[in-house]
């Protein structure tokens, strides 16, 4: 049972944050304040803990001085949630922006607990083979094992089959592991097989002889002889035809490739490493790809994560590409506004890098000349927001008439707040109060049935 530290001085969300985790099977300690935590418990022999940021007397980061390895959760409302990416650049494992409901607190929980157990689990010959890699960014869990991957493969002529989502930057791994092999000073070449028509991937991959076909007016040597003493790098190889798999298979089997219309085949000394997001061996069941190639190809396989389980590693990246494009196109540096930071790291971001690149490098083309900073709107991330059904009842909040101390939850504690208010206070002091933009307060709305009532309030003005 993993033992967790909250510290929050507000009761109620203090309470409510006890019963959940204690539903979930951990064993919970509390306290008020970094004063009452460090006095009452040694919170280097905890396994999380979840602070607020803003406390009395000390911010929650200073419990990040005495947790040594523990990871510390830090939870802010919107208004400091700089602060709060600030806080994870000092060490904090994750950050959680209020109101947040169970399903997202425990899901963050396992997941923070999950890697620093993994962290913790890992021999020390492991640790000093994870070193970072360049051109690669990020610092989170499944990119350090990936980097060790990479390390222990590249010296080696092992062929290399690289899973990843479209956009997770699958190219940049194969890059990695010519530079690192000893194959470095010889051709990286670099092929997309989803890129060339099917009729000339076999001429373009094996070359061809003079008058092999129509239009071949002099030889041509193939993309395979061009890496000859390098490495050939074959991305989306699942798009890659039969005809084409079966001179590949030859190359890999034999050392040895025959351009097209020749009757002479020529010895090649090639590294490979593929890459796919698709599923091969379903392909191979289904016998849209070789299952003899599949099992020649399998012999390493390395996986990408997609942006979206990179935790903070996507907030790196979105401040690399800023700078970076803020000096392609030579103007000063600007920075993400708390709005547009909440949107890059809670996007899930289908397109992954490819995607983030794109929007960052829209933003500041888009961002005004006199402004030193990019809001969400101009950073324009579709977020899925669907429109509420203004007819709706409204639903009262659960436990209603119970003590708040004991059996209030979280959502119940903001439907309940918004329900009583929202006729006396519009909707920027509603948003003011419990710490959340307006456009995560319309979101809260729409998720738990509240509709805004606007009609109510007009009648209230004319009485």
């Amino acid at each position: 049972m993993s033992h967790i530290l909250i510290v929050e001085d507000e009761a109620i969300i203090r309470t409510a944050l006890r019963k959940l985790l204690e539903r979930h099977r951990y064993k919970i300690s509390e306290a008020g304040s970094v004063r009452e935590a460090l006095s009452k418990y040694r919170v280097n022999e905890v396994d999380l803990v979840i602070s607020d940021l803003r406390l009395p007397g000390a911010p929650g980061t200073d419990l990040l001085k005495h947790a040594g390895e523990v990871p510390v959760l830090i939870m802010t409302s919107y208004a400091s949630l700089r602060s709060a990416v600030d806080s994870m650049r000092m060490g904090a494992a994750d950050y959680i922006a209020k109101p947040f409901d169970h399903d997202e607190m425990i899901a963050t929980v396992r997941r923070v607990i999950g890697k620093a157990e993994q962290s913790r689990a890992q021999t020390s010959t492991d640790k000093g083979n994870t070193g970072t890699i360049a051109g690669m960014i990020g610092t989170s869990q499944v990119m350090r094992e990936l980097y060790g991957r990479i390390h222990k493969v590249a010296p080696t002529d092992a062929t290399v089959l690289v899973h990843g989502e479209t956009g997770t930057g699958k190219e940049l791994v194969a890059r990695a592991i010519h530079e690192e092999s000893r194959r470095a000073g010889k051709p990286l070449i670099s092929v997309n097989c989803a890129a060339i028509p099917e009729t000339l991937i076999e001429s373009e991959l094996f070359g061809y002889e003079k008058g092999a076909f129509t239009g071949a007016q002099s030889a041509r040597e193939g993309l395979v002889a061009a890496a000859d003493g390098g490495t050939l790098f074959l991305d989306e190889i699942g798009e890659l035809p039969l005809e084409a798999q079966a001179r590949l298979l030859r190359v890999i089997q034999e050392g040895e490739v025959r351009p097209i219309g020749s009757i002479e085949s020529r010895k090649v000394n090639v590294r490979l490493v593929t890459a796919t997001h698709r599923n091969l061996r379903q392909l191979a069941v289904e016998r849209k790809f070789r299952e003899d190639l599949y099992y020649r190809i399998n012999v390493v396989q390395m996986t990408l994560a997609p942006l979206r389980e990179r935790g903070r590693d996507v907030l790196a990246l979105a401040e690399h590409l800023l700078e970076k494009f803020c000096t392609k196109i030579e103007r000063p540096l600007l920075r993400l506004s708390p709005e547009a930071i909440q949107a890059v790291t809670t996007y899930t971001w289908p397109g992954n890098v490819r995607e983030l690149e794109n929007a960052i490098q829209r933003a500041v083309i888009l961002t005004d000349r006199n402004s030193r900073e990019i809001d969400h709107k101009t950073l324009d991330i579709e977020l899925d927001l669907v429109p509420i059904d203004e007819t709706a009842d409204v639903p009262r909040p659960r436990n209603s008439h119970t003590d708040p101390r004991e059996d209030l939850s979280l959502e119940d504690y903001f439907a309940r707040f918004v329900i009583e208010h929202q006729d006396t206070m519009s909707e920027t002091d509603l948003a003011k109060k419990l710490g959340v933009s307006r456009k995560c307060l319309w979101e809260r709305r729409q998720k738990l049935g509240i509709p805004r009532k606007k009609a109510r309030r007009s009648a209230v003005a004319e009485v």
